[in-house]
């Protein structure tokens, strides 16, 4: 059965709900039910950062695909490393964009006046101590690798015409939101490389995942909100609630019904 939007009013806010680290697998049909009906109840659009799949395998993209099929809204969404394991990540993007799905992977979108724009991100650490490009070719290679996803982001931040604009990640751009997780393995859940754009172009919200143990929220330098809205870390925070996160960014303009 089809899940459709609870109200169809427009406010002079967009109602974004986001989660992240879904971990489909091909037994998972039907476990998002009741968090696809708590969605569409209250939100207008869904986006999903990252971890949709659980091994990376089309199978898993092609069950979920399924499942989001019931949700009458706009669905964002970038790809995780799980989508990556085993490198088909541009099958799991074809199936997953054939359902609907808009997959961002420096690309950009617009709901109601408010734009998006998402990549992956990649790890490399954390304010002074980030990983620079120096020593091994492997090391500058990692490197090259989180600056150009940087740079994908602030290319697609730049096209976006809209005054409020909305990032999706997967890696965390700051360290606030991944503290509870090992120390030893914060270079590898996110790189302040990614803050520098979200700062520059002033973005209304951050969403990222990959922090299944992290915090639930934070805010770069300049103050920007960053939401840490990985599923394992929302269910053990609210157990007895759908494990997405809820927020409304103000729209400068209302369309009309």
């Amino acid at each position: 059965m089809d899940v459709n939007p609870g109200s169809t009013r427009l406010t002079d806010t967009l109602k974004i709900a986001a989660v992240a680290d879904i971990h489909f697998a091909k037994s998972s049909s039907g476990i998002l039910q009741s968090l696809l009906t708590a969605v569409a109840e209250s939100a207008e659009v869904f986006v999903i950062c990252g971890d949709l799949t659980h091994h990376g395998h089309p199978d898993e993209a092609a069950a979920l695909a399924k499942d989001l099929n019931r949700l009458r809204m706009p669905i964002l969404a970038v790809l995780g490393n799980h989508d990556y394991h085993h490198g088909q990540e541009s099958e799991i993007e074809r199936i997953l964009k054939d359902s609907g799905v808009q997959v961002l992977d420096g690309d950009i979108a617009e709901v109601r006046g408010v734009g998006f724009a998402g990549v992956k991100g990649f790890a490399s650490g954390f304010g002074q101590k980030v990983l620079e490009p120096w020593g091994e070719g492997i090391i500058k290679e990692f490197v090259h690798t989180a600056v150009n996803e940087a740079l994908k982001l602030e290319s697609a931040l730049a096209r976006l015409s809209s005054a409020r604009r909305v990032a999706l990640l997967h890696y965390s751009p700051v360290r606030e939101t991944v503290e509870g997780e090992p120390p030893e393995i914060f270079p590898f859940l996110g790189s302040s490389r990614l803050e520098e754009p979200l700062n520059r172009f002033k973005v209304s919200a951050v969403f990222h995942g990959h922090a299944h143990h992290g915090r639930p929220e934070g805010q770069t330098s300049r103050g920007i909100p960053v939401y840490n809205v990985s599923l394992p870390l929302l269910t053990s925070m609210n157990p007895d609630r759908p494990p997405f996160r809820l927020v409304e960014v103000p729209i400068d303009d209302v369309p009309s019904k």
